[in-house]
């Protein structure tokens, strides 16, 4: 399957005029005027080299400069240098140094989107909807969002302290962290009983084909008999669009499995799935929360507009955007671009919306607010509208019962859905009778 790198520069002036002449020679009036803005540009540039207070670096000028101009644009459009973009690269193949953490810029603090499994984030309790407001004692009020990853990063067994605010603690307060080779396992699986569990902790080029083998494993394990699978998407924050599209396609038989829409027409693309269901047409239950996002959202929003999957959970993050990643010059970094919106394929757009469940069901602490804040992509300052015309109606949210202790309520529920302890109509009937 081909690869799709949709996801996370050096440039000089020239590279910006480069860019402008790209624009049809009809546009002549607005290039001028681009032309102009970069005149200003310039202007600026040099007058802060040749007058502020201490000498300052000609690249670190450009890189700020070029890093501002893309940040304004939306939450996940963002510059990266070329030490950066290798680390990225290095990222995409599902093992980089670091703390295993998903982050956007929110309010000048980097806010937590979801921790990786098995991280030591993870580890050290980093929940979503926390902010980092320091690393190591230095505000990140300021900072780019690149350069406090960057901060963030380090060699494996090296320390590094973060300066965490949590909805419902009245104080700051620091989380002492060690870094380590962050190894993104991205599938892990076992048998629960009769049923397969496989659970996606994100979206890299291991992930189709380890979901291929955890359903041979799990197959031949439990055997004829099995009931189903459940994957488990709660807190995936995603990762790479043909990984998303591949996943997908391993549950389907036909049919479209998303399209995004760019600026241009031409732009626009669909993507098919092919003959072929790696489960042999198994029922199939896909746990979803306020952490699935981005990837993850992909996979929920076709498997239940084909009615092959069972969505259950809460409704999902909402990043419903394509980030293409586009190198500049030779020996510079690359942009992180906003290039188009995720539909699925019912023609629904994710974006600042999210996957509402089939059947919604609340794990417990969507509503401690002292414990647990999650954000969505519509909290984020600058998001992108979706661009649907309709809203979907608030469907009832199924709670444990007061005073039962369940490890994983949506899991438990999942089990007995796949049991036939609960079927879909009763469910619903019953949530909404009890709301």
């Amino acid at each position: 399957m081909k690869k799709h790198l949709a996801l996370v520069g050096a440039g000089i002036v020239a590279g910006f005029t480069a860019a402008v002449m790209l624009f049809p020679a009809a546009q002549g009036a607005s290039n001028l005027s681009a032309y102009k803005q970069l005149d200003l540009f310039s202007d600026a540039f040099e007058r802060v080299r040749a007058n502020y207070v201490k000498p300052v670096d000609d690249s670190k000028l450009i890189d700020n400069a070029i890093e501002g101009m893309v940040a304004s644009l939306d939450p996940h459009s963002s510059y990266m240098d070329a030490k950066q973009f290798a680390d990225m690269q290095i990222q995409t193949k599902g093992e980089f140094g670091g703390l295993g953490i998903e982050v956007t810029m929110e309010d000048g603090l980097v806010k937590v989107i979801s921790p990786i499994d098995d991280t030591p984030a993870a580890k050290a309790g980093i929940k979503p909807g926390d902010y980092i407001a320091a690393i190591d004692g230095t505000p990140v009020q300021g900072m780019a969002l690149g350069d406090a990853i960057a901060k963030m990063r380090g060699p494996e067994g090296t320390k590094v302290t973060l300066t965490v605010l949590r909805t419902g603690e009245k104080k700051p307060f620091d989380v002492t962290l060690t870094r380590a080779i962050v190894h993104v396992d991205s599938v892990k699986y076992h048998a629960e009983g009769d049923i397969g569990y496989i659970r996606l902790t994100a979206f890299n080029e291991q992930t189709g084909p380890g979901l291929e083998k955890a359903v041979r494993e799990l197959r031949a394990k439990i055997g004829p008999g099995i009931k189903g699978y459940i994957v488990d998407l709660r807190n995936n924050p995603g990762g790479l669009l043909d990984q998303a599209i591949e996943v997908s396609d391993d549950f389907l038989q036909s049919g479209e499995v998303v399209s995004t829409r760019g600026r241009h027409p031409d732009d626009d693309q669909r993507y098919d799935a092919k003959p072929g269901d790696i489960t042999g047409g198994k029922p199939v239950v896909v746990l979803i929360n306020a952490g699935t996002a981005s990837a993850s959202e992909i996979v929920a929003g076709a498997l239940q507009d084909h009615k092959r999957a069972t969505i259950l959970g809460m409704t999902s993050f909402g990043k419903g955007s394509v980030q293409t990643i586009i190198p500049l010059q030779e020996g510079g970094g690359a942009l992180r671009l906003t290039t188009a919106r995720y539909y699925t394929p019912s023609g629904h757009s994710i974006q600042a919306e999210g996957i509402q469940p089939d059947i919604a069901v609340a794990q417990g602490d969507e509503d401690d607010t002292s414990r647990l804040a999650r954000p969505t992509e519509a909290d984020l300052p600058g998001h992108l509208t979706a661009g649907n015309l309709e809203k979907h109606e608030a469907i009832p949210v199924i709670r444990a019962a007061p005073g039962k202790k369940y490890d994983d309520f949506q899991l438990a529920y999942a089990e007995d859905l796949l049991h036939g302890k609960l079927t879909v109509s009763a469910v619903t009937t019953k949530s909404a009778d009890a709301n």
